[in-house]
Formats: structure tokens, C-alpha cells, sequence
């Protein structure tokens, strides 16, 4: 990912290696008590958006059995236009890490997009019965 400086923040160039997998957009109801947009409403489009990818190479049923790493970079506000890019970084026996870059697009500056999380996350395969199983061979 390239940055430029801008006088306010870093304004970024979005990754080309990497899948745009999600977008959404913040709602009041969203907010927590500064008015910015709830963190944890940030970490759960993240953990839906970090599944994407996964889900082409399990073929069936995985549960996040991890959050290796998670960064707010910056505040997330009502009505920005969030894109969620995904790209795979490791995949095991049974599980899949992934990397998830979250950019903003500001209501009044879009076009213009500025990375306010980023994070790692690994999912695991699972059976019928909520235990680890392999990964089909053909995907790894």
C-alpha cells in the first residue's frame, strides 16, 4: 500500500494484492458514546469480512479461533463508505490465516480513502461436531 501525506491524516492508495471482500456503511446506531462508530462494531464487519476468503478452501462449516492482531488507526464515523480488502497470508492442516485492511472513504471527501484498521485473523476448519478437520488438499 502506498501513502501520501495529506495535512490532516495519511491518505492511502488501496492494495492491489489484496480482494475487496466487504463494503458497508456506518449507521448512527452504530456510535458509541463519542459519537464515533463502535469498535466493536468495526471488529465484527471485520471477522465477517476476514471469512470470505476462507470459506472458498474449507468447503463446509469454520469458526475464528483467533484475532492474531487487530489496530484501529483511526476513528471510523457515521456514514463513511468502508471497503474491507482480504488477502490469505498462511494456510495450515485445518486452519486459514488471513490479513484484513479496512479504508475509509469520508462522506464528504470519497475518492479519497484512508486505511483505519487493519488486522489478522485465522479460522479453522470444522466439522459437524465443532472440532478441527483438514482442509481439502486440492486448495492447499
Amino acid at each position: 500500500m502506498t501513502q501520501v501525506k495529506d495535512s490532516r491524516q495519511t491518505v492511502a492508495v488501496l492494495p492491489v494484492d489484496a480482494e475487496l471482500v466487504l463494503k458497508v456503511i456506518p449507521m448512527p446506531a452504530d456510535c458509541n458514546q463519542n459519537g464515533d462508530i463502535f469498535g466493536g462494531w468495526v471488529m465484527a464487519q471485520v471477522d465477517l469480512a476476514g471469512a470470505v476468503l476462507p470459506a472458498r478452501y474449507v468447503n463446509g462449516r469454520m469458526a475464528t479461533v483467533a484475532v492474531n492482531e487487530f489496530v484501529f488507526k483511526q476513528p471510523v464515523k457515521v456514514g463513511d463508505i468502508l471497503s474491507f480488502f482480504s488477502s490469505v497470508t498462511r494456510i495450515g492442516n485445518t486452519s486459514i490465516t488471513v490479513k484484513v485492511e479496512v479504508f475509509a472513504e469520508r462522506f464528504s471527501m470519497q475518492g479519497v480513502y484512508l486505511k483505519v484498521t487493519e488486522a489478522s485473523l485465522t479460522y479453522v476448519a470444522i466439522d459437524d461436531h465443532g472440532k478441527p478437520r483438514p482442509i481439502p488438499r486440492k486448495h492447499i
